[in-house]
């Protein structure tokens, strides 16, 4: 709550939860209550709920458009949101020419080497990335100032549907 609670009133807002764009994709699992706002219980009892699954990774199939064409050749990072980086790795993808891609953690960061292919459970940020002849070509809302988030949970509805779709605007 510290790293996001700016008006101090013990919860997250619409305002606060733009500094976290995973929590703020999770609303609709998170925010129990339904009062528009995330607790700390709120998102303690969310980190219960994955543990009580007992799954680590999961597999999760994406895809991404830049205005509606699909997104090649982009890295896609999936970054754990700040009060989860001690807890969680950051995983990686790279899109093929459909735009397709499943995140993972390289292998050389896995916590241990028996772990599979894949991503923990979390809260994410999302950053997008495509270099041209050394230029960014993605605004930067969508990697250094990220608004993109997801929570990877079974029970999350883009993981429900099998697949995270996530539609860029060049403008």
């Amino acid at each position: 709550m510290e790293l996001y609670d700016t008006n101090g009133d013990g919860a997250l807002g619409s305002v606060e939860l733009e500094q976290s764009p995973g929590l703020n994709a999770a609303m609709e699992t998170v925010d129990t209550d339904s009062d528009g706002r995330i607790s700390e219980s709120e998102i303690a009892d969310r980190i219960r709920a994955w543990q009580a699954t007992k799954a680590g990774i999961c597999v999760v199939n994406c895809f991404i458009t830049l205005d509606k064409t699909p997104l090649e050749g982009a890295t896609i990072i999936f970054e754990p949101e700040g009060f989860l980086e001690d807890q969680l790795c950051t995983a990686v993808a790279y899109t093929d020419s459909s735009g397709a891609f499943s995140p993972s953690i390289p292998k050389k960061d896995r916590p241990s080497p028996e772990i599979p292919f894949g991503i923990q459970l979390g809260f994410f940020k999302i950053r997008v990335s495509k270099e041209v002849h050394g230029k960014e070509t993605i605004p930067a809302i969508y990697n250094t100032e990220t608004t993109l988030g997801q929570q990877i949970a079974n029970d999350d509805p883009a993981i429900i549907r099998q697949k995270i779709i996530i539609n860029l605007k060049s403008r």
